[in-house]
């Protein structure tokens, strides 16, 4: 790749650390807006359908987009197996459950963050990675934020949601280790065979563990099936495509910070529209959560393209 007269190794270095262009920030701002609106979707979907429906659903209507790109070869296959359970089923399984038992949707986005925090800690643990004092620092202050957020007397009513979105995210950290420790699969090739083996386990498990599905799908009104072909299609596909295209040009770690922007879009749909109370102790803690998890992303080094891959749910 060539950019600026550059040619080589030494062009391609000069085009990754060149300043982002307009249509780059562009392609920044729709990931942005598209992942925190995909969030209040997904609160919206859960009102009119069981969550593991809304999930199975949501990865059906992507699989039709990204199977032609699940195709051999499928290095580590136990490896990547356990990837796309703990990021397709498990984790949304468990994001879908705690929207539908939340009835605000702000604590549960800002709770959801903390997957970066948890990614560092299980580098540690996993990978034997250092964790330098800002990361350290970060870690203790998002979760002391989370905690604050959450005893506040209008969220203290959705604290089992938030503890469930705090798994979930957990999950979402474990897979992201083992992204580090798997041969490099292409991003979109991941979200393919992530589809192809969440569909089926959420269906079933919605068939298992859930009733009255008929009857809420002819119940549903249209904002919910947009909410669920929003999730599938402009969230899973779209949002994941630009970001693949981001990370091809430029270092993930240059433009992975912008999207701490994402909680802010999903909170502010939250208030305006989703009868979201915003309380002092609700901004402190959620600022605070926010800006450990800010400082853990900023010392956090070694990004790769499949790790930035990791949507809000």
């Amino acid at each position: 790749m060539t950019q600026g007269g550059g040619s080589g190794p030494s062009g391609a270095m000069s085009a990754k650390s060149s300043p982002l262009t307009g249509l780059e920030y562009l392609a920044i701002l729709a990931i942005i807006l598209t992942w925190g609106i995909n969030n209040a979707a997904a609160k919206v979907a859960t009102l009119y359908l069981p969550p593991m429906l809304m999930g199975g659903l949501r990865f059906l209507a992507a699989l039709a987009f990204l199977f032609p790109f699940v195709r051999p070869p499928f290095p580590e296959p136990r490896k990547v197996l356990a990837i796309v359970l703990l990021t397709g089923p498990i984790h949304f399984g468990i994001i879908y459950v705690a929207f539908s038992m939340a009835d605000a949707l702000s604590p549960l986005v800002v709770a959801s963050q903390l997957w970066i925090p948890f990614t560092a800690v299980f580098a540690w643990r996993m990978l034997g990675e250092t964790m330098r004092l800002p990361a350290v620092v970060g870690l203790v202050v998002a979760f002391v934020g989370v905690a604050w957020m959450s005893l506040d007397p209008h969220a203290t009513g959705d604290l089992p949601a938030i503890a469930l979105i705090v798994v979930a995210g957990a999950c979402w950290a474990v897979a992201t280790v083992l992204v580090r420790k798997t041969p490099g699969i292409k991003p979109l090739k991941m979200q393919g065979m992530t589809a192809l083996v969440a569909a089926p386990v959420l269906l079933a498990m919605s068939l298992v563990f859930e009733t009255g599905q008929v009857e809420r799908i002819k119940a549903a009104p249209p904002i919910a099936w947009a909410a669920v072909l929003f999730a599938a299609v402009v969230s899973t596909v779209g949002a994941s495509a630009l970001l693949f295209w981001l990370v091809q040009r430029r270092e993930a770690g240059r433009v992975t910070p912008y999207f701490l922007l994402t909680p802010l879009v999903s909170c502010t749909i939250g208030i305006l529209f989703l009868g979201d109370k915003l309380t002092p102790q609700l901004l402190i803690g959620g600022g605070a959560t926010m800006v450990g998890v800010a400082l853990v992303a900023m010392t956090e080094k070694r990004i790769k393209p499949e790790e930035a891959l990791a949507e809000a749910a």
